[in-house]
């Protein structure tokens, strides 16, 4: 479908007027709430200065589908609240008259957001005149005969209802599929790691009997340079690295060197603190061709077995519950080494090292297909979700890019 062609063959010849907000819809503020008066037990939301509820009133003072454009904080941000709500003093309600569809203005005005936000005032918080507002002109096909305009405006509303529907609908459907494949790689995981019909051919031993905590050495953001020794900060771990890592992505100073401390190839890397339970002792093993220094809030477990696969036991259920027993929960979550230490993973074929590498070895390449695909979905999603984003806000752009009175005289 052409999107031009279909809004020339829509107008069919009739004129466009473009009107000043004020005199097609009215334009109303909301009444102030303070937050002393909110509370998540109650029922409407309440919508002020920024994109979601800033909390729940008892009481509500705008119905479902009304139009709001924030006059403070987030200015200019366009929404259309479908229950009913509470409207803060901080915003716009717009309500159209009998002759503008009520979607159809949302529309309009939500593909205009970056215009509208950028009447917004520079000071701090940002602020929408309400003359910004009152002034701003939409497009009335057709304005002569109020059938044949919402005639007009009805066909363009279900077009981009459509595309609404479709966008949700794929991203629903795409992240069950993620949803579903992580569920399915975390219970292989569990089960190729539980070694419950091993019997006697495998045997669980405490970290501390298989390899050696190594504690690194501090050093600070100050200290990140382009160019340097490759590093792991304790943040990086929760945010920035998996299972397993082969390159750094942050790196300090050359000349110190001497006061850092490493993590060898084939080393586990955990971190000691965090926000949660979970976050402590998060793993990554390290496969890099070279020694990585570590932050001191970081430990290198050293041991001889497969890296991926203790890295891969410390992902399972069984792993986390025992970890949180030794965690000290303070303000920041503390992990206690000695404890921990105790912990134990399971070694296949204990007394063949060989055999016992191979059956590591075995469980990483399935595991590690489970997570590429995991990965490759997880990346894909916001992809893909993206782009069909963009392909519904070029049809959007499309189907309201009314000729303006200059347009049409040239």
């Amino acid at each position: 479908m052409s999107g031009v062609s279909f809004l020339e063959k829509l107008l069919d010849g009739v004129r466009v007027e473009w009107k000043a907000l004020e005199s097609c819809a009215t334009i109303e503020r909301g009444r102030r709430v303070t937050k002393s008066a909110l509370s998540p037990e109650k029922r409407y939301p309440v919508f002020s200065g920024g994109v979601t509820p800033m909390g729940f009133y008892d009481d509500f003072n705008q119905k479902k589908n009304t139009i709001t454009i924030v006059k403070y904080g987030t200015a200019g941000f366009v929404n259309l609240i479908e229950e009913d709500f509470w409207a803060n003093d901080v915003c716009y309600c717009i309500k159209p008259g009998v002759a503008l569809n009520n979607k159809y203005l949302f529309y309009y005005l939500k593909r205009h957001q970056y215009d509208i936000q950028s009447l917004a005032t520079d000071a701090i918080p940002a602020h929408l005149p309400t003359e910004a507002v009152s002034t701003y002109k939409v497009p009335i096909p057709c304005p002569e005969n109020t059938k044949r305009s919402l005639e007009i405006q009805a066909k363009i509303v279900r077009i981009l209802d459509t595309f609404t529907e479709l966008t949700a609908e794929l991203t629903a459907e795409l992240t069950a599929e993620l949803t579903a494949r992580r569920e399915q790689y975390n219970y292989y995981r569990e089960q190729l790691l539980s070694f419950e019909e091993m019997g006697g051919e495998v045997e669980w031993k405490a970290l501390g009997d298989i390899g050696e905590f190594i504690r690194g050495k501090r050093f600070t953001k100050a200290d990140y340079v382009e160019e340097g020794i490759s590093v792991i900060h304790y943040g990086e771990i929760y945010t920035r690295y998996g299972v397993w890592a082969d390159h750094a992505f942050s790196k300090v100073r050359v000349d110190m060197a001497g006061s850092l401390r490493y993590a060898e190839p084939g080393d586990v890397i955990l971190t000691d603190v965090g926000e949660t339970v979970d976050d402590v002792g998060k793993a990554v093993a390290w496969l890099g061709d070279e020694k990585v220094a570590i932050h001191d809030h970081c430990y290198a477990f050293r041991h001889s077995m497969s890296p991926k696969f203790v890295s891969y036991c410390m992902q399972t259920k069984a792993f986390i519950a025992k970890k949180g027993k030794y965690v000290a929960r303070t303000k920041v979550k503390t992990l206690l080494i000695n404890g921990f230490s105790k912990i134990e993973i399971p070694v296949p074929y204990p007394d063949d090292p060989e055999r016992s590498l191979a059956e590591q070895t075995r469980i990483v390449a399935i595991l590690d297909r489970f997570d590429a695909l995991t990965k490759s979905i997880s990346e894909g999603l916001p992809r893909e979700i993206e782009l069909r984003q963009k392909q519904y806000e070029y049809y959007r752009a499309l189907l309201l890019s009314f000729p303006k009175p200059e347009e049409v005289a040239a």
